[in-house]
């Protein structure tokens, strides 16, 4: 199986930045695209980025396009997600998840194995 652990939530003023980690273990030995969510209370689960196995493909959600990065390093099984002008309305708990599949996807049903989620907080 495969296990995700997020890092690098926190507090961070309106304007400011946020770079999360999340490591994958266990069987990560074919290719994959991750995704990164987001999912606020009693809300759905929200999709915001996507990158291909290669890297070279990326995707994000209209709400953060222009602000967020999303960069990948296969060799230490690690994604992240650099997070800039950061609003309020980003404050949420932020989750990482491997697809099944190489192509980057927007689609939840896309993603097989997801972390536990790290809180972002954003003050005004």
């Amino acid at each position: 199986q495969v296990q995700l652990v997020e890092s690098g939530g926190g507090l961070v003023q309106a304007g400011g930045s946020l770079k999360l980690s999340c490591a994958a273990s266990g069987r990560t030995f074919s290719s994959y695209a991750m995704g990164w969510f987001r999912q606020a209370p009693g809300k759905e689960r929200e999709f915001v980025a996507t990158i291909s196995w290669s890297g070279v493909s990326t995707y994000y959600a209209d709400s953060v396009k222009g602000r967020f990065t999303i960069s990948r390093d296969n060799a230490k099984n690690t994604v992240h997600l650099q997070m800039n002008s950061l609003k309020p309305e980003d404050t949420t708990v932020y989750y990482c998840a491997k697809s099944r599949d190489s192509v980057i996807n927007r689609l939840k049903s896309a993603y097989i194995y997801w972390g536990q989620g790290t809180q972002v907080t954003v003050s005004s």
